[in-house]
């Protein structure tokens, strides 16, 4: 079950908007270049905002995600005939040939049951071609980023087109073990009314998802830094490995 930031029309229509700086998809944009990759399935593309960017440098891109209410607003964008868009997980991918499949920003930390996770990592293997690779990037758990996750530090009034104004926050709601539970709030000013979604994320040590990697059939070819957030996560290089 996706989040209601994802599956609510009312929220998902907010996620552009009050997430509309994405420096960290910059790298991923640069590695289907350096990869020379001409076909991407983007898993967990949400909004589309980067199966757009791919499309728009001409590369054909599968969006995949489990959530309607963010695949209508990736559907409603200029350039969206351009995605094939897909409605489900990695339990519903369709046969598939890829040079590259993605999972950016929070996507491969959503997956948070670990029968889904090694799922996921199978199916996503099994729709690149011999040699494709997957990219995806988590956060370094030894750096703790859940203890800023406070209203303090999180607290904005965005002015949205066609809403007006919209106040939102972020409030840590509980650590277990690894498994980290934020709730965003958002109050739209015009009405008053306010809306919550709870989002859980897995924080895996970089050791268990090189072994995860290795287990899914992938050869684990490089950890690097994130650009946008230096020492605080792990982006992922891990090629198809046929024997």
């Amino acid at each position: 079950m996706a989040d209601e930031i994802f599956t609510d029309p009312r929220l998902a229509a907010l996620y552009d908007p009050l997430e509309a700086d994405r420096p960290d998809l910059d790298a991923y944009l640069r590695i289907a270049e350096q990869l020379d990759a001409r076909t991407v399935l983007d898993i967990g593309c949400g909004t589309g905002v980067f199966a757009l960017l791919l499309a728009d440098r001409g590369l054909a891109v599968t969006g995949l995600d489990p959530a309607a209410a963010s695949l209508a607003v990736a559907r409603a964008k200029p350039g969206a005939e351009q995605v094939r868009w897909l409605h489900g997980d990695a339990n519903t991918l369709p046969p598939l040939q890829v040079d590259l499949a993605t999972m950016t920003a929070n996507v491969a930390q959503a997956i948070v049951d670990p029968a889904l996770w090694h799922t996921t990592l199978t199916r996503a293997r099994a729709a690149l071609r011999p040699g494709g690779h997957l990219v995806f990037e988590t956060r370094n758990p030894a750096r703790r980023d859940w203890e800023s996750w406070t209203r303090a530090n999180s607290h904005a009034v965005t002015d949205v087109s066609g809403i007006g104004e919209v106040e939102s926050w972020v409030e840590l709601i509980d650590v277990d073990g690894r498994l980290v539970t934020f709730r965003r709030h958002y109050v739209f000013t015009s009405s008053g009314e306010a809306l919550t979604s709870d989002s859980t994320l897995r924080f895996r040590e970089r050791e268990e998802v090189e072994a995860d990697l290795l287990t899914a059939g992938y050869r684990l070819r490089e950890v690097r830094d994130a650009p946008d957030r230096p020492g605080k996560e792990f982006v992922f290089l891990a090629q198809r490995a046929d024997h």
